[in-house]
């Protein structure tokens, strides 16, 4: 655990569903425009878009592994807009023009150009390669340049790497990614420099000595209005006051291709003694909204919850008010430490029903069907309906992922 006082230089981005919520840099409060965006332009389903996601992201693995990333990476699925993503207010150049670029530990380029167009000033300088980066919501190609960009008033990069997209698609309402995966996802990214890697904003805070660890932390609490402010990232340490007890960490999987992401190794219990994936490999990934489970272990989730597909509107399961009093928490156990999520967590906030297309007397499930089988590295994703309930650590410097409880773990929110 990192203790608040040993951080020299530490942001926390409040992250809200309106204009105004505040960031905070120890002992030095700053304000940030961040929002919760639900994005539900098209006709994919909440579990279609985070199925795509995830085929994007095993392809992408696939693709840097073969060494044609360029060649492989595109993928069959149509390109939807994200449904439910954070977004934070970047500046770039100087004068700086501010982005609103989606949080993303799913990837690792960071680029501007969806919405609002690349501003050129001073401090920007184009380099000789193009970028390029298919994702399972969507893709942008473009051209690299490196600029200034900042996180605040105290968070500052130099020479960063921005790609400036010319084409770009699945992005509307916001103006590109904050990529903050590991740093091996932008390999091949660029061209014709294929071979090399693109330091992400945690790597180039680290280096310059902005931040005094290779870190970033990540806090959300379970919000049942599309307005509260619910989250803070925090860079180059960990807030206490947004966890309890210690912080319990996992290497990052030797399993591929949940290995090439922040991926664990974890068994899930429904219950006490019902499994429904032991030894299993998956990630854990802010740009994923629900908990992704492999087809069999969905099934046994299924049958153990009593729950029925509804599949006309939202795709997620439904159970009836006499289930859900039964419903048994789910335990995940990752590296020996055990993390409840209870029945209320379960459950998909049931005033937010008819963002997702439901019928708002109904009781929804946030665990949906990852689309493939255990076994073939990727078998469940701890999206942001996991991490509303718990604190996360993704630390570059020790290939690690840390896992707390919150005072948020036990709450009756939804």
């Amino acid at each position: 655990m990192f203790p608040g006082s040993s951080l020299i230089a530490t942001l926390t981005l409040a992250i809200a569903a309106a204009a105004g919520p505040l960031i905070q840099v120890r002992d030095t409060p700053i304000t940030l425009s961040i929002a919760k965006r639900f994005n539900f332009t098209g006709s994919a389903s909440l579990l279609e878009r985070d199925q795509a996601r995830v085929k994007g992201l095993r392809r992408l693995a696939q693709a840097k592994t073969s060494g044609k990333l360029n060649e492989d990476a595109v993928i069959s699925t149509p390109a939807t807009n994200q449904a439910v993503g954070y977004v934070v207010n970047v500046d770039v150049g100087s004068p700086a023009t501010t982005y609103e670029l989606l949080v993303d530990t799913g990837s690792s380029n960071t680029w501007v150009g969806a919405g609002k167009v690349y501003v050129r000033t001073g401090t920007s300088t184009q380099t000789n390669d193009r970028v390029s980066v298919t994702y399972g919501s969507g893709s942008f190609s473009g051209t690299e340049f490196t600029d200034t960009v900042s996180l605040g008033s105290s968070l500052t990069i130099q020479r960063q790497s921005i790609g400036v997209a010319s084409r770009s698609q699945g992005f509307n309402g916001v103006d590109g990614i904050l990529g903050i995966g590991p740093v091996d996802l932008t390999t091949g990214t660029l061209s014709p420099d294929t071979s090399s890697t693109v330091p992400t904003v945690t790597d180039n805070l680290f280096s310059q000595g902005v931040i005094t660890s290779n870190l970033v932390a990540v806090s959300f609490e379970p919000t049942t209005s599309l307005s509260s402010t619910n989250g803070e990232l925090t860079f180059g340490g960990t807030d206490s006051s947004k966890f309890t007890g210690s912080i319990s960490f996992a290497p990052i999987t030797n399993t591929f291709p949940a290995s090439d992401f922040w991926g664990i190794d974890q068994t899930i219990l429904y219950g006490e003694s019902e499994y429904i994936l032991s030894s299993s490999t998956g990630i854990v990934d802010t740009g994923t909204t629900l908990t992704l489970l492999a087809s069999d272990g969905f099934e046994r989730y299924q049958i153990a919850t009593g729950a029925v597909l509804d599949d006309d509107a939202t795709g997620l399961l439904r159970l009836t008010p006499a289930q859900f009093a039964n419903l048994q928490s789910l335990f995940f156990t990752v590296n020996g430490a055990t993390f409840e999520l209870t029945a209320n967590a379960q459950a998909w906030p049931r005033s937010l029903n008819t963002a997702i297309g439901g019928d708002s007397d109904s009781i929804y499930l946030i665990v949906g069907d990852l689309g493939t089988n255990s076994g073939e590295g990727l078998d469940f994703v701890n999206g942001l309906t996991f991490l509303e309930r718990f604190y996360s650590v993704f630390d570059t410097a020790n290939r690690r992922v840390g896992l707390a409880t919150t005072s948020f773990t036990h709450a009756t929110t939804n």
